[in-house]
């Protein structure tokens, strides 16, 4: 086991690393940029080192930074988290070459399938489906005008570095093919500090389901199961649920759907947590969407509805042992949900709610996680994702994570900013999703209706 490990991230999935470290009895160093010098993971980390200027670029993007900064505290390992560079094969490669050990697949692997244009070639290769698109990386303007009107409208255009529903545009028709390509690409050079883009086919309001899978350096490759990311607005996540009510309906395409997953896991060599996604259409086709190479935001629905800490599991195969067997002989106990709370006015077009909480209480009992970095006096820097905290909650049943997820809504108590709380606390009340009748589409829709 490593005595040491850098957490290359912020918020609240560093303080979440620096957590499992401790349990552990691994030694945490958190990096941290000038506008996160209060944040809670800086506070509770073993060693904290500053990388620079707010901006992501100037600091968490900053992969020599990080780099000196491990070498600085003399790490054996270095955790990427989600976003920033998690998905950096160059930044593998330089852990790799500076000896370090980057906690997640090789850069091999993560080129592979970090790159989602070439993640669809390989699924490919191995007969999972996948939706009809470019076979490569779309430069101009004229080659995607070219490529949709052979696959039809709608399309979708991509980021290919891409994750968490960044540099993703739909259109609909050729007028708006070209801002939409440059939306993309702009988007995806901000974020992931690459602008190249694919086009696919877009199912319209299909569900979006995704598979965890973990692997070790011994031959184990196992699926905990699929969560249910359909709940979005503009290609991000709201409220994540696992299982699925749709899969628990068809019983036969889950089956389906995780032999791929294995089957995909295990050819390419992967080691370490990744996610499968796929898109599911209304006649049970699935295709495969995308993987990603990393720990996915929800997973603590994965880890409560299986009884097992995906964060340790990554660590301790990094450190060259075998998945532990509770996780290799894992099955589902619960129904577990996941509301993203962010710092955001949903009743103003979800605009961004950044500033001082003067006030934080967050709920508690049976069943009920909070993952969070904040707290009362917190300062929500304007800089980064809006997402504060991660209510997680469990129950036996579906029926009872939906009335224990409506409890702890209303038991939140914030103030000094706006959240996505009453917008949350509305979608479970709904009669859609109690009874699991809910697609892509939905939230917008139920938005218009809220008007």
């Amino acid at each position: 086991m490593f005595k040491k490990v850098l957490v290359a991230n912020r918020g609240e999935i560093a303080l979440r690393i620096i957590r499992a470290c401790r349990e552990l009895g691994v030694q945490s160093v958190a990096v941290y940029s000038e506008a996160d010098v209060d944040s809670m993971h800086v506070q509770l980390a073993d060693d904290a080192i500053c990388i620079g200027p707010a901006p992501s670029r100037d600091s968490y993007l900053k992969a020599d930074r990080i780099i000196s900064a491990a070498e600085i505290a003399n790490v054996e390992a270095i955790h990427p988290g989600y976003g920033f560079l998690s998905e950096n094969a160059q930044f593998a490669e330089i852990c790799a070459s500076c000896k370090i050990k980057f906690i997640g697949p090789s850069a091999e692997v993560i080129t592979r399938m970090g790159d989602k244009n070439e993640a669809r070639a390989t699924a490919t290769k191995f007969k999972v489906p996948i939706t009809p698109g470019s076979e490569g990386t779309v430069a101009t303007v004229k080659e995607a005008r070219k490529i949709a009107a052979e696959i039809g409208y709608p399309v979708m255009i991509k980021a290919s570095a891409g994750g968490g529903g960044k540099g993703m545009r739909p259109c609909f028709n050729e007028a708006n093919l070209e801002s939409s390509f440059q939306n993309a690409r702009t988007e995806a050079d901000r974020n992931f500090g690459n602008d190249a883009v694919y086009i696919e086919k877009l199912i319209v309001n299909p569900h979006h389901i995704e598979f965890q899978v973990v692997a070790d350096s011994f031959g184990n490759v196992v699926h905990l199961g699929e969560r249910d990311c359909s709940l979005q607005r503009r290609n991000q996540k709201i409220i994540e649920e696992a299982p699925s009510p749709l899969l628990n309906a068809n019983k036969r395409l889950r089956k389906r759907m995780a032999e791929a997953s294995v089957k995909l896991t295990k050819e390419i060599g992967y080691e370490n947590c990744g996610t499968i996604e796929y898109l599911v259409d209304e006649n049970a086709n699935f295709y495969f969407m995308e993987m990603n190479t990393r720990i996915q935001v929800e997973h603590p629905i994965t880890e409560e509805n299986h009884g097992c800490d995906l964060i340790k599991e990554q660590i301790r195969i990094a450190a060259g042992e075998k998945l532990s067997e509770h996780v290799i002989n894992s099955t589902p106990r619960h129904h577990s949900i996941e509301c993203r709370i962010n710092a955001e006015d949903p009743y103003n077009n979800f605009t961004p709610s950044p500033g001082k909480i003067d006030f934080w209480f967050q709920p508690g009992g049976r069943g009920i996680r909070v993952d969070t970095h904040v707290y009362s006096g917190y300062e929500v820097p304007p800089y980064y994702d809006s997402m504060i905290a991660k209510l997680i909650v469990s129950g036996a049943t579906r029926e009872i994570a939906i009335s224990r997820t409506q409890r702890a809504l209303n038991e939140f108590l914030i103030k000094g900013i706006k959240t996505t709380i009453p917008f949350q606390d509305a979608i479970i009340k709904s009669s859609d999703f109690r009874s699991g009748d809910y697609n892509i589409g939905w939230v917008e829709a139920f938005l218009n209706d809220l008007k």
